[in-house]
């Protein structure tokens, strides 16, 4: 094993703050990083509360809070306005934003695609980009894992959407969700102060409409697939188009197929693609960890690269990955607008009062997990016990992530495959920097040092 530079005590966090922020500091510090407006006494209490402006918001880390949120009163937090003004121009009212009846019948139709069967039928994709990841690292002494992350996430949803038929240009729509992202993901003044949201956001009026290509591509494959058929092995746009509601009837037309297709692109590659470059960090910063999962995949694939049928037998690779999602969350910090008045933790909520979830801070909340800043997998083993809504990457209740078991499938695969055959390290002076634009993205990519597995 190569020589490795020495580990600090725990892997890099974002640094929260210590004392109130006054608007306009709120704003210069959301718009570098919104994670860095959480109060540090959020990973030591349930709830915080206070008023920035004209909005008064709640910050909760209470899972039986949690559990009212997302679950029991449901109805009552919808996502809120800020947050669907943001996406509506890029993915409508696709699954993620839909609210109510709109939502629940586009859930229902929408299931079946992503049933355990299907996704195994798709599963050898998976396979495909991780040996394409493994031979691209080949005679490379070190790397941008993000970037390489990246690639084969977005290689793996390009094809299970399009059955690699080209049907979609994939480096287009890449850039054009990179541009999207970059220049809506900023918190506005506007946000902070709580001006109302039909009111336009000045970055976001003048910002141009980076996703009109991607719309205009993607409708097009999905014109042409109408007319050409499914595949012998049906994809994800297969599966959308048979798609029917079992209690409506109704299907999704072009608009509606188009709007969650870009969902699922967006949100199938981009989060992937960070869990597994936050956890490969995480086995450079831990070579301890690194090594007992190189012992868990060399025994069960013997060199070759992971497939569907192996998922079963790498539990620490799934410890490690799910270990990465609370560290190191995609959907770092979730809000919510109040409907209607409630409670939550003995604190009054009142009727479009903000209440936010901070996932990263209910992650490392040390009144729910033991040391909550160090890298332990060995909390997800079998028999560890934590409350349910203490962990929540892919959110929960009905409106959990309809792709979460896509998602494992396919971060298990790939960081198997590169752990068995590869050695990973960390660079002097390249450690990544958590920040959040829309997801928590590590600034500085992932650079590691890479040695062959013999």
């Amino acid at each position: 094993m190569p020589d490795d530079q020495i580990q600090p005590r725990a892997p890099v966090k974002v640094p929260l703050v210590k004392k109130p922020l006054g608007v306009l500091q709120t704003l210069r510090t959301a718009r570098r990083n919104v994670l860095e407006i959480i109060p540090d006494i959020a990973t030591k209490q349930p709830i915080v509360s206070g008023k920035t402006a004209l909005v008064r918001w709640h910050m909760v880390m209470d899972p039986g809070a949690l559990r009212r949120i997302l679950k029991d009163n449901l109805a009552n937090y919808p996502k809120s306005d800020v947050t669907k003004n943001l996406l509506r121009p890029a993915i409508g009212d696709s699954l993620f934003i839909a609210e109510g009846a709109h939502w629940r019948w586009q859930r229902r139709a929408a299931a079946p695609v992503f049933s355990h069967r299907n996704i195994a039928a798709l599963a050898p994709i998976m396979s495909a980009s991780a040996a394409a990841v493994c031979a691209r690292l080949e005679g490379r002494a070190q790397a941008d894992l993000f970037e390489e992350m990246v690639a084969a996430t977005f290689e793996v949803i390009s094809n299970v959407t399009f059955s690699g038929s080209g049907d979609m240009a994939g480096d287009e729509v890449h850039r054009a969700i990179d541009r999207f992202i970059d220049e809506s993901g900023r918190v506005s003044l506007f946000d902070i102060i709580g001006v109302p949201t039909w009111v336009p956001r000045p970055a976001r009026l003048f910002g141009g409409n980076p996703v009109a290509d991607m719309k205009r591509v993607a409708d097009a494959a999905i014109e042409k697939r109408r007319k050409t058929g499914a595949k012998p092995v049906p994809d994800l746009l297969d599966l959308l188009l048979e798609g029917m509601d079992p209690e409506t009837k109704r299907q999704m037309n072009s608009a509606e197929l188009r709007d969650n297709l870009l969902t699922f692109i967006v949100a199938g590659h981009e989060t992937t693609a960070l869990t597994l470059s936050w956890a490969l960090y995480l086995c450079a910063f831990d070579q301890s960890v690194q090594e007992k999962l190189h012992g868990e995949v060399s025994e069960v694939l013997g060199g070759r690269i992971a497939g569907p049928e192996d998922i079963g037998k790498l539990p620490y690779t799934e410890q490690v990955i799910r270990e990465a999602l609370r560290l190191y969350p995609p959907a770092s910090f979730i809000s919510r607008t109040a409907q209607g008045p409630d409670e939550l933790c003995g604190r009054e909520i009142r009727k479009k009062d903000t209440v936010m979830l901070p996932i990263y801070a209910l992650h490392r909340n040390a009144l729910l997990w033991p040391e909550p800043d160090a890298f332990r997998p060995e909390r997800f083993a079998k028999g560890a016990k934590h409350d349910r809504f203490a962990w929540l990457p892919f959110g929960d209740g009905p409106r959990v992530c309809i792709g979460a078991h896509f998602a494992m499938v396919e971060a298990q695969i790939i960081l198997a495959s590169l752990i068995s055959r590869y050695h990973f390290g960390p660079i002097e002076g390249k450690t990544p920097v958590p920040e959040m634009v829309i997801t928590l993205r590590p600034k500085g990519g992932v650079w590691l040092k890479l040695t062959p597995r013999g």
